[in-house]
């Protein structure tokens, strides 16, 4: 991740994709992706921004660069859109940068140092699943307000009925909450485990292929078990083995019991691969 890092660093004045970020962490588009966003709390893409941003506010600052010129060193195909995704991070044009005594904002470089988070061990088991199909209800969300959009989702889904819906399907599995397609946006999907004759109105189907995956035990209440699950894969288990993610979707099984209880116990399946 450090070697990424210093490729995002030396290159800022370039066109940067994941694909070329990826390969200087020798790590697939996906999982580099996923581990960063879970390391850092936003994604590549608004990180590069960020720090773009934070260098041409520099600049504007102490030199008299023109703003036309600035704009395309760091990537930007007109002063426009230069100018629009400036004021999103300093609030204000790049031209009023130049003025004595304004303020702007640095965002800086992040360092990925590994923290056991107070323990030592992380409990999990590996498993070969079939291929299954979901059925549910999905939603977009913006990764930069994720942690609310996932609870909003669930509030939406118990208010409108989805999950009274899912129950009436008589399939005895759990009810599941999914990631995919993660970006700067991902889907998250809410259902369970379709059986015959699943699909209603107002729900989707998912097949998701044969996979290995790592399966991780979360105790406590939810939305916090979950969450602090998710941030110990990814910042404890992965670095520490000679797996990766296999860019298939995350899920979140949600089993029976009472889910504000302490003594709370869910699941996160994590499909992966070897490196």
């Amino acid at each position: 991740m450090e070697d990424a890092l210093a490729f995002i660093e030396s290159n800022l004045e370039e066109s940067l994709n994941v694909e070329t970020i990826a390969k200087a962490a020798y790590s697939s588009p996906f999982h580099f992706q996923r581990m960063f966003h879970m390391w850092s709390g936003i994604t590549l893409g608004e990180y590069v921004r960020k720090r773009k941003l934070t260098l041409a506010a520099q600049e504007l600052a102490v030199s008299s660069v023109k703003v036309v010129d600035l704009a395309f060193k760091y990537g930007y195909d007109s002063p426009e859109a230069f100018s629009k995704a400036f004021r999103k991070i300093h609030g204000i044009a790049p031209s009023e940068a130049r003025q004595a005594g304004v303020s702007l904002k640095a965002f800086p470089r992040v360092s990925f140092q590994f923290d056991a988070l107070g323990e030592d061990e992380i409990e999990y088991r590996i498993v070969q699943k079939e291929a299954f199909t979901v059925v549910g209800k999905s939603a977009e969300i913006n990764c930069g307000n994720e942690g609310r959009t996932r609870q909003w989702f669930w509030g939406e889904s118990l208010a409108d009925g989805t999950l009274s819906n899912l129950s009436a399907l008589g399939t005895d599995t759990p009810l599941l909450g999914m990631t995919l397609n993660f970006d700067e946006e991902f889907t998250y999907m809410i259902g369970r485990e379709a059986g015959p004759d699943s699909l209603m109105d107002g729900l989707v189907l998912y097949t998701i292929p044969t996979s290995t995956w790592a399966v991780f035990p979360c105790d406590g209440s939810i939305p916090d078990a979950i969450q602090n699950g998710f941030r110990k894969i990814y910042q404890m288990w992965f670095p520490a083995t000679d797996f990766e993610h296999a860019g298939l979707p995350e899920i979140e099984v949600y089993l029976p019991g009472n889910s504000q209880a302490e003594d709370y116990r869910c699941e996160a399946w994590v499909p992966i691969v070897r490196k």
